[in-house]
């Protein structure tokens, strides 16, 4: 076997483990971008816990053929980057969203969240949701007001009677 072709196949592996891995990712068409933007970009990325490439499009689509998202190769066409989210399956959508309304050279493509290939529409429907760690936060809050309120009550009541048997 020749050597550019093995090259290839371990990239499609890399890319395949990736695409198994990801809980979101997001792809873009990132052209016109200036390598100032490029940067802000990946760093914003890159904070949140995304990993950000950028491969052959014929190479993802052997990638995600493989493993059944075949669905995806309608989007790899011209140049297509790709932001990979491990933890969160909403971060690369949210972040990449976020950095498009900005910069209008960078637009949204498609994206896979849990095995589910999306249109650039359900994508951006997708960046409005928030991170696991504030919808937790937000189920709490809404958990613990009812249970102050109780605890409010129960101390108003208690307060009243001991103000009562001391007259």
């Amino acid at each position: 076997m020749n050597k550019n072709r093995e090259l290839k196949e371990a990239k499609v592996a890399e890319i395949k483990e990736k695409l198994e891995k990801a809980q979101g990712v997001v792809l873009a068409d990132y052209q016109g971008l200036t390598v100032e933007e490029d940067t802000q970009l990946r760093k914003s990325l890159r904070e949140a816990g995304v990993e950000y490439k950028v491969y052959k499009n014929k190479l993802v689509a052997r990638a995600a053929e493989e493993l059944g998202l075949g669905d995806v190769t309608k989007y790899l066409e011209g140049p297509v980057s790709i932001a990979f989210g491990y933890e969160d399956a909403t971060a690369p959508a949210r972040i990449l969203n976020d950095f498009a309304k900005d910069h209008k050279k960078l637009e949204l493509k498609a994206g896979i969240v849990d095995k589910v290939v999306y249109d650039k529409d359900m994508i951006a429907k997708i960046a409005t949701i928030p991170s696991k760690e504030v919808l937790i936060a937000k189920l709490l809050g809404s958990i613990k007001a009812p249970l102050s309120n109780l605890a409010y009550l129960l101390s108003a009541i208690k307060d009243k009677k001991e103000a009562e048997s001391a007259e």
